[in-house]
């Protein structure tokens, strides 16, 4: 295993100065953020460019490898988390014709994955969402496939805000829906395990990784803290609004030696990445790199 992070806290810092912090702490992995290169709003923690593969050349692709593993860094995998099942069309072919952009770079870098959302329409219920997932994903999977590239879609539901509501952005967070990506494409598209989701959601997390952990392809460590104060006044019906609360490693209700007991039971060596959604050390990169460093403690004694 390597222990890293998802560059995407870092938006104003250029990625070689991001790894050479990452090395200079003792990190030998970065999952790096690729969102094009746009102006106006974005999602929190979306909208990270350190890779404009929209204008990366093969060569250069190399050339960021060479250079990365220069300062002794690997890359776990590219990340972009769009919606290619939302509901506009255009919409969704601007976000699928960027996934194809980021698979691109990744098969010329040699990266084995890229990280994304399967995507969902929240005004419609998962099975009328898997019926477009069939017809939308089967173009991507094999493209991913002719570059040598396997996609991971994070078990995220996408429920943290009103416009959100009722089914979430991604459907791809539950085993009902998880059995049905492998039975259709489980030789190319793999899951980015992300334990935090399954905590809100009530998914027994020892139960999931004992039936997907041959599935997981790349991990991504972020904790969660349930307010049981918000989770009384609301209920589960909010869908985690104003009770689930992201977290850094070591600071919620995340059970780190179960997950990778499990892990190691699973056999899974693959990286371990830390993404950062804890407002609590958000604001300056000092903060960022302190909420980094507490992660990179409490993780550490399980990455061997």
């Amino acid at each position: 295993m390597e222990l890293g992070f998802l560059t995407a806290p870092f938006p104003d810092t250029p990625l070689m100065e991001v790894a050479d912090w990452a090395t200079s702490v003792g990190f030998e992995t970065l999952e790096i953020a690729c969102w094009p290169r746009s102006t106006g709003p974005t999602r929190r923690y979306a909208g990270t460019t350190h890779i404009d593969v929209a204008e990366t050349s093969p060569a250069q692709a190399s050339e960021i490898v060479a250079e990365l593993a220069g300062k002794d860094i690997t890359v776990s995998g590219l990340g972009y988390y769009p919606n290619p099942l939302h509901p506009d069309p255009s919409h969704r072919e601007t976000a699928i014709g960027h996934l194809k952009k980021v698979i691109v770079t990744a098969g010329a870098m040699g990266v084995p994955v890229v990280n994304t959302f399967c995507g969902g329409d929240a005004s419609k219920h998962v099975d009328a969402n898997w019926d477009i997932a069939l017809t939308v994903w089967p173009d991507i999977v094999a493209y991913a496939r002719d570059n040598g590239v396997k996609i991971t879609f994070e078990n995220c539901p996408m429920i943290f805000s009103y416009d959100e509501w009722p089914g979430g952005h991604n459907i791809a967070h539950s085993p009902y829906v998880w059995r049905r990506i492998i039975e259709a494409w489980g030789d190319t598209v793999g899951l980015n395990y992300d334990p935090s989701h399954l905590v809100w959601l009530m998914i027994d997390q020892q139960r999931f990784i004992k039936e997907f952990g041959p599935n997981i392809l790349h991990m991504q460590a972020k904790d969660v803290m349930i307010d049981r104060d918000g989770l009384y006044e609301r209920g589960t019906f909010s869908s985690g609004m104003g009770w689930q609360i992201p977290r850094m490693p070591g600071l919620g209700d995340v059970e780190w030696p179960a997950i990778f007991s499990g892990l190691y039971r699973a056999g899974y060596d693959g990286p371990i990445i830390i993404e950062h959604e804890d407002r609590e050390f958000e604001g300056t990169d000092e903060l960022v790199k302190r909420g980094f460093l507490l992660a990179r403690d409490v993780l550490r004694p399980y990455v061997k």
